[in-house]
């Protein structure tokens, strides 16, 4: 993880110094006497205050899957590299429904307590000094079951979704937890790699690079790779029948897709876009952050949303170019530079809303202030204040999108100059690269950067709770 920033280092530590605070006294007897004290379960999201856990860091996810979509099955185990970040006597993982067959720590069997999706595993005494401040460990935890689809606040579907022909993975906020162990928050990152073997015939689509492919009997298995820094809730995993396509943008990054066959003619023209749009992006937002890109297109119906799953967004049914852009431009606003917390979810949305706007004004003639018009009139912008959605059934509401894209444009008036403008937003995706980041650290960005103090720009779009009047 040495590309994180400073920055993401600095609000990580800041985080876990709240964290220790809050954990228990030291742990003796049943931690079997490792010294130390329990990393907290939970980082106090502002909106999902249980997911996530203290006292470490995780580095690396390795992931064998084997998957039998038939029977439902699931069957996992997760080798998870972390640094501690205090002296630790045990510590969570976030694991929903599935069964844990094992779990060792440095080699040791760790004693293992569930509840609800909290795993606290309790090392043993033998490796207490690789679970010192700044000392690194792994965990192994081996587990299986059937994987659960959860239910959102927003009602909307999220987890393991079962599919016409196989299941798809889809882990914004929570679902991640659904099919494998982890640190299941955001300001988390690390990188992965993911092995899925899954019955002769059918394909296996993950993040990143695709590594190998080979079948031995009746199975499949599947290898991908993701070189840079990865939030849990973009990793994905996709089994099904598909078309997939190999190429490379002109300048050197591999594309990769793959469309369920029965929509695989009718995606082929929308997915040859990649390209176009990943350079046209990468002018306004900076170099594209990753090594591999692509997309995921199932059947409509499979699921209710797309989301930009990270290099390879997922698509139910194939997309219009006004999405395509708008999950293509996550790959910066969410993947690359990621949310420190939930309550930060308008610098995703907002700014791929935007992306869609300022896609519409260069090809289809559409005026962005047309686009702002538009969303400036409509009702359920004005819901309340994009910088502070009133709970988390309202994270991923109107006005995180339409409002959000609102203030974009509204930073971009004041500066009264687009090259500045857009050196900004390249700037901003360059100090966050593969970091994290909130809404005060953009906001302080934005004033540093143009040298002003933009206070009534923020109260009025980012926090006001009424619409303003009009301006020409």
């Amino acid at each position: 993880m040495d590309q994180r920033t400073s920055v993401r280092r600095t609000a990580r530590a800041a985080a876990v110094a709240l964290l220790v605070l809050a954990t228990s006294a030291a742990c003796t007897g049943d931690t079997g006497g490792v010294r130390g004290t329990p990393g907290a379960a939970g980082l106090r999201d502002p909106y999902f205050p249980k997911l996530g856990n203290g006292g470490y860091d995780v580095t690396h996810y390795d992931l064998v899957l084997d998957v039998d979509p038939a029977a439902h099955r699931l069957r996992g185990t997760a080798t998870i590299t972390a640094r501690a970040t205090q002296d630790l006597s045990a510590f969570d993982l976030d694991l929903a429904g599935l069964t844990v067959d094992s779990a060792t720590v440095e080699g040791r069997p760790a004693a293992v307590n569930r509840t609800g999706h909290e795993l606290t595993l309790r090392p043993a005494a033998e490796v207490e000094d690789r679970l010192r401040e700044g000392g690194t460990f792994r965990t192994v935890v081996r587990y299986s079951g059937s994987p659960r689809t959860l239910t959102d606040p927003d009602g909307s579907r999220e987890g393991w979704l079962r599919t016409a022909d196989g299941s798809v993975a889809l882990g914004e906020p929570t679902g991640s937890m659904t099919w494998f162990p982890g640190n299941n928050h955001p300001s988390d990152k690390a990188t992965y790699d993911i092995a899925v073997t899954v019955p002769e015939g059918l394909t296996a689509v993950s993040n990143g690079e695709p590594v190998s492919r080979r079948t031995s009997g009746a199975t499949t298995t599947y290898r991908w790779h993701t070189p840079e820094p990865m939030a849990s809730y973009l990793a994905t995993v996709a089994v099904g029948r598909y078309t997939t396509r190999t190429s490379r943008t002109a300048d050197g990054i591999e594309v990769f897709t793959a469309a369920d066959t029965t929509v695989a003619k009718e995606s082929e023209r929308i997915l040859a876009r990649i390209p176009e749009v990943v350079k046209w992006e990468a002018e306004r937002f900076g170099p594209y952050p990753f090594t591999a890109t692509g997309a995921i297109v199932d059947r409509p119906g499979d699921a209710g949303y797309a989301l930009e799953t990270q290099d390879r967004p997922f698509f139910p049914g194939p997309p219009d170019a006004g999405l395509l852009v708008h999950e293509m431009a996550h790959q910066w606003f969410g993947d690359s530079v990621t949310p420190e917390s939930w309550r930060d979810m308008w610098l995703n949305e907002g700014f791929a809303t935007y992306a869609e706007w300022l896609w519409a004004a260069d090809k289809e003639g559409v005026p962005v202030r047309d686009s702002f018009d538009a969303a400036f009139e409509d009702d359920a912008n004005w819901a309340f204040p994009p910088a502070d959605p009133p709970g988390a059934k309202d994270i991923s509401q109107a006005p995180v999108y339409g409002r959000g894209a609102m203030v974009v444009h509204e930073l971009r008036r004041t500066m009264a100059d687009d090259e500045r403008f857009f050196a900004l937003l390249r700037g901003w995706t360059r100090a966050h690269r593969h970091g994290n980041a909130s809404t005060a650290d953009f906001t302080a960005y934005a004033e540093r950067t143009t040298g002003r103090d933009l206070t009534e720009l923020w109260d009025t779009w980012l926090y006001g709770r009424s619409r303003p009047a009009p301006k020409d």
